[in-house]
């Protein structure tokens, strides 16, 4: 199975670590008798069906994971949203950062553009006309091809690569992350973000998250995502 998931345009989500397995949130919550198990059976798999539908979660941050993740900074300061919001402990958030690099930036160019939702809750309606659409992204690409070019000419002409960046469209450029979270701000993180009224972007990102994580941990997810009970 790949580790590595292609989202949108440009970016990805890449699976870069696991600490434990199903077995871990068992033998995390049998410590409490002083028992364990060694091999993965029915018992266990009532026995975190009842942790998750009883909300008794903290066996669930004894698992682990790390991704490393490159999306349009729209969609990592909403995530990063999320994480500063959790109140789950052990998660941890590295970034690449334009004061040090000065690679040539990427854009994400939206092949299609959505209405405003009929609600005021975050989301978005129906695709807007395709002739719409397609100016639409044309001219994005124009503004962002431009900016490039002027950033480029700041870092030529020996301006500092903190300054430079002010010229470049902040929420439209890809930027790069690793997240390490535990299993329960993981699957809380999905039930948040795989969510009908999620922005489409984001959704994009869960679902690869989830496609990487469900094989690691088919049993647990299964149950925080509220599949089983």
């Amino acid at each position: 199975m790949s580790d590595i998931v292609n989202v949108l345009d440009k970016g990805y989500v890449r699976l870069v670590d696991v600490m434990g397995s199903d077995l871990t949130v068992v033998n995390a919550a049998r410590v409490s008798f002083a028992r364990e198990s060694h091999e993965f059976d029915e018992r266990d798999e009532r026995l975190i069906k009842f942790l998750a539908r009883e909300g008794h979660t903290s066996p669930f941050r004894h698992a682990m994971a790390t991704f490393e993740v490159k999306a349009p900074l729209m969609v990592a300061r909403q995530w990063w949203k999320y994480v500063v919001g959790s109140d789950h402990t052990m998660e941890a958030w590295n970034e690449v950062s334009r004061r040090y690099v000065d690679q040539e930036p990427e854009f994400y160019i939206p092949s299609e553009w959505r209405s405003a939702p009929k609600n005021k809750k975050q989301g978005s309606g129906e695709p807007v006309d395709e002739t719409l659409s397609k100016a639409f992204s044309a001219f994005l690409q124009i503004l962002c091809t431009e900016a490039s070019r002027t950033y480029q000419t700041m870092i030529e002409s020996g301006v500092c690569a903190e300054q430079a960046r002010l010229f470049l469209p902040a929420y439209a450029m890809y930027t790069t992350w690793r997240w390490t979270a535990s299993l329960q701000s993981i699957c809380h993180f999905l039930n948040q973000r795989l969510a009908p009224d999620a922005q489409w972007e984001i959704r994009e990102y869960a679902k690869a998250v989830e496609k990487l994580i469900r094989p690691r941990f088919p049993v647990s997810v299964a149950a925080l995502l509220g599949e089983i009970n």
